[in-house]
């Protein structure tokens, strides 16, 4: 059985975490996959944005505790490393549906990703802590530029679950579905992405993601890139669409 699932449509590829029998707990194996999976969108202009999911109604119980500790990562070659590189630098937008359970590297992977909308079956947990373990994922730094110290602190220090209201209420979430309704709303949602401009779309997530800067800093940033976007060939085709009154076609 292959344990990654691979699909690119209409400008998407989904990548859908594939062992329900366990959870779809993580192995070397699939942090491979992973990580190639994520190499080969970038470099496709044809994949417009990447989307995660789990199959059968749960996202991740995240590592596979047995192959993890009987294959420990060694070195920044391990597979888990590449995984993990390889969402920090990810230029297209980053989209995570989630239902039934997010643990460990599982709810880390998310505060990654540009947008996450999660089914109401959802439990997001990071027990890093109760496993005599730390943070990982960066999530130690993001968690509490997310939510604050003190929230993040409770959600890394007791490691307990969180539903997908309460991951909406404190930002962890976009917005929470019925799990029924889950995959379309997803669908529709990365559909509209997909048809958007690429390089704006790229750059917009440049911008969100840089370093912090002073408002003054920031402005200079966007200033510089507004302009260069001015003379863009997907600009004009966006002003010439929106003056023929029809969709744009980049």
């Amino acid at each position: 059985m292959t344990e990654i699932l691979t699909e690119i449509a209409g400008g998407v590829m989904t990548l859908t975490f594939n062992r329900p029998d366990k959870k779809n707990a993580l192995t070397a194996e699939m942090y491979a996959a992973l990580a190639d999976a994520f190499a080969t969108a970038e470099a496709d202009p044809a994949v417009r944005v990447i989307l995660l999911a789990g199959a059968g109604g749960v996202f991740t119980a995240g590592n596979d505790l047995q192959d993890f500790l009987a294959r420990p990562p060694s070195g920044d070659d391990a597979p888990v490393f590449r995984f993990l590189r390889a969402l920090v630098t990810a230029q297209k937008p980053l989209v995570a549906a989630v239902s039934g359970v997010a643990v460990g590297v599982g709810t880390t992977m998310l505060l990654h990703c540009d947008l996450v909308y999660a089914g109401d079956s959802a439990r997001l947990s990071m027990p890093f802590v109760n496993l005599a373990l730390v943070p990982e994922a960066g999530s130690s730094l993001l968690l509490p530029r997310l939510v604050g110290h003190q929230k993040a602190a409770e959600l890394l220090m007791f490691g307990e679950p969180i539903d997908a209201r309460t991951a909406r209420e404190i930002g962890l979430v976009a917005e929470v579905f019925p799990d029924a309704a889950l995959a379309g709303e997803v669908r529709a949602r990365v559909a509209k992405l997909a048809a958007k401009a690429p390089e704006a779309l790229r750059l917009t997530k440049q911008l969100m993601k840089a370093p912090k800067a002073t408002a003054a800093e920031q402005m200079a940033a966007e200033g510089a890139l507004f302009q260069q976007r001015l003379g863009s060939a997907e600009a004009r085709e966006a002003f010439t669409a929106f003056m023929e009154k029809r969709a744009p076609r980049f």
